[in-house]
């Protein structure tokens, strides 16, 4: 699971480097989000626009990394493909996330 950190600061970037997050990388993806999360931050935004799929198990893992913040952090998702848009809608995981058109937008703390 490759992920890329952008910065420590608020909030903290992380970019999913990879087209699928599914029952083959789902338990590597949260550990490596977690691992990734700055102490610091606030506020992380994750960052899907590479990602092309993701199935239960995906979703499961982002809840999971969410679930292991700390108090206080919180967990945006940005730059949903429509594919990855219309599951995250479906299961209605729209109403637990703050979802932002794109990174840009998410910087500047504005959702759609």
């Amino acid at each position: 699971m490759h992920l890329t950190i952008l910065g420590t600061g608020d909030p903290q970037i992380i970019r999913v480097e990879e087209g699928r997050i599914d029952s083959a990388v789902a338990i590597q993806f949260k550990d490596a989000v977690r691992a990734a999360v700055s102490a610091d931050a606030a506020r992380v935004v994750l960052d899907l626009g590479q990602v092309e799929f993701i199935d239960s198990s995906g979703l499961g893992a982002i809840v999971a990394a969410m679930k292991g913040m700390a108090q206080g952090q919180r967990l945006d998702l940005a730059a949903l493909r429509p594919m990855v848009d219309k599951v995250f809608r479906m299961t209605r995981m729209d109403t637990i996330f703050v979802i932002h058109d794109d990174v840009e937008a998410a910087c500047g703390g504005g959702g759609d």
